[in-house]
């Protein structure tokens, strides 16, 4: 008799218990229970003028903006919720303030107010208690690439030591599929994983969900199709470029006028540092920065690490904080560069790159970004050493680019921005 196999929170408690249907029944309601019976007292809702109507919907939009954001950036490595959820909370109320500023729509302060610490409290203790069940339990199965993958602390790998689940529940199994000590025996159990719609991944797949990586040495396995960027998501993203470049670079005035300061006092040379570069769809333009090298020394043409000699004090403090990036928001405007996007790139370094490596070039299908996915998961890195990495940290940008993931990489920059943990 054939053993059947069940998947791992597939029974319709955990279902409701762990899925999207337990937010939305229990979690959305006790956020606007909460601050409802608060200012309003009991039996508020027979009573909905537009200011009660507007604050408690503008409650609801917020819990489940957050409620998606949170889930759709845990799927990314090094995405840790308990770190990232304060965050969210807090910029999904303040869009939500902004949007009922901007349409002059009445509400009452205190209650969305208290809306925002009940949705923050909601998903602390969320993350706290689920924990647990939202770190991967997956089977691997030891033949071939697969018995060398290690677990993290999002994805926990067991190896089988037969074709079998042993009553054990798993969110999937990892399998070498291109292995030649794949036997029969594995595969007629991969199978049975698939009649059980238990999901089978192929190695290179679960190691990009672990390094953010997607691997670039056989690039030509990957179909082309998968890397292809959304098009409306593109135009969107733009906008919204064009429009918070617009808006910051008035209220950066002050820090960019302290520190064009600070690098005349520190070494003579000009304030900002201009480059031409490869940029979005392989056209050359000239990047704004601040000068962070001296004048009189003279090396590759590019960074080679933190240890440069050539970095002055001031240089090494504002590429600490990325604040010698801030002059591209001047890019920003004129549609050269994007807030978020794949590093560009000098000219002699992008030839030099495409001789060994074909389809670099691929990595200009979007625009270049001042900060980025390889920036806040690699740091700044000496670009020669660091370049197969950090092209595979592009690729992976490229694979998932979305909203989800440049959230995750705002949060990720702004963490550097004000701690200057991360910057190498």
């Amino acid at each position: 008799m054939t053993e059947t196999y069940e998947r791992r929170h597939s029974r319709w408690y955990e279902q409701l218990l762990l899925g999207v249907p337990f937010q939305l029944l229990v979690g959305l309601p006790l956020v606007l229970l909460i601050p409802g019976l608060d200012r309003w007292g009991w039996a508020f809702w027979n009573f909905l003028p537009d200011y009660r109507a507007n604050t408690l919907i503008a409650i609801a939009v917020a819990f489940v903006l957050i409620l998606f954001t949170l889930r759709r950036m845990h799927r990314f490595p090094g995405a840790q919720l308990g770190a990232y959820t304060l965050p969210t909370v807090t910029v999904v109320f303040l869009l939500v303030v902004a949007a009922l500023f901007f349409l002059r729509e009445n509400y009452t302060r205190q209650v969305l107010f208290t809306g925002y610490l009940a949705c923050l409290a909601w998903f602390i203790v969320g993350n706290f208690l689920g924990r647990r069940y939202r770190r991967l339990k997956l089977a691997v199965v030891p033949v071939g690439q697969a018995s060398s993958i290690k677990g993290t602390q999002q994805i926990e790998l067991r190896q089988l030591q037969a074709p079998d689940l042993k009553h054990v529940r798993y969110d999937g199994v990892v399998a070498d599929l291109h292995s030649d000590e794949l036997t029969p025996d594995w595969e007629r159990f991969l199978a049975r994983c698939t009649l059980a719609h238990i999901p089978v991944y192929h190695t290179k797949q679960i190691r990009e969900s672990i390094t953010g990586r997607v691997e670039v040495t056989h690039l030509s396995e990957n179909e082309y199709g998968a890397l292809l960027p959304n098009g409306l998501y593109q135009g969107i993203k733009r906008l919204v470029d064009l429009a918070g470049a617009l808006i910051l670079l008035p209220l950066l005035s002050p820090l960019l006028l302290v520190t064009a300061l600070m690098i005349k006092r520190d070494s003579p040379g000009p304030v900002f540092f201009v480059q031409t570069r490869m940029g979005y769809r392989g056209r050359p333009f000239k990047v704004y920065k601040f000068r962070s090298m001296h004048c009189d020394q003279q090396g590759r043409g590019f960074t080679e690490g933190d240890d440069d000699p050539r970095i002055t004090r001031v240089g090494r403090v504002i590429r600490k904080y990325r604040i010698d990036e801030l002059p591209q928001i001047l890019n920003v405007i004129r549609g050269e560069m994007s807030f978020i996007g794949p590093r560009p790139e000098s000219i002699q370094l992008s030839e030099w790159y495409e001789q060994d490596v074909p389809f670099f070039s691929y990595r200009h299908v979007v625009r270049p970004g001042i900060s980025g996915w390889a920036q806040v998961e690699q740091g700044y890195a000496a670009e020669v050493d660091g370049m197969i990495a950090k092209l595979q940290y592009d690729f992976y940008y490229i694979k998932h680019f979305s909203l989800w993931i440049d959230v995750l990489i705002g949060f990720k920059t702004l963490k550097t921005i004000l701690t200057g943990f991360g910057a190498r």
